[in-house]
């Protein structure tokens, strides 16, 4: 995994694109009008987003409609999960520590 992708999703504005095209495939238009930002700012997060291939995009008629791709998030996710891992034994001591402290 690119130490890119964590620049790429470390911009909020590119974090509430891919929050959008979770839920589903949207224009570029409807971005704007969810995002309630100017359409240069969205294309030009698009563009970032396309680049690090967070996203795809098809062309229908006169617009683009843009895609989630999960496999860099996948990524993402597989470097964190040894970190995840981590701090889950370590919770999970905690919470022993204060059971036994309850008794």
């Amino acid at each position: 995994m690119s130490s890119d992708a964590f620049a790429v999703l470390a911009e909020p504005t590119r974090r509430r694109i891919l929050d959008a095209l979770r839920a589903s495939d949207h224009s570029v238009n409807e971005l704007v009008d969810g995002l309630g930002l100017s359409q240069p700012a969205i294309s030009k997060h698009l563009r970032v987003l396309r680049e690090a291939g967070f996203v795809s995009v098809r062309v229908a008629a006169r617009q683009r409609i843009y895609r989630l791709d999960p496999e860099p998030l996948r990524a993402v996710d597989g470097w964190l999960d040894p970190y995840r891992r981590l701090w889950s034994r370590h919770l999970d001591a905690l919470q022993r520590h204060l059971d036994s402290q309850e008794q």
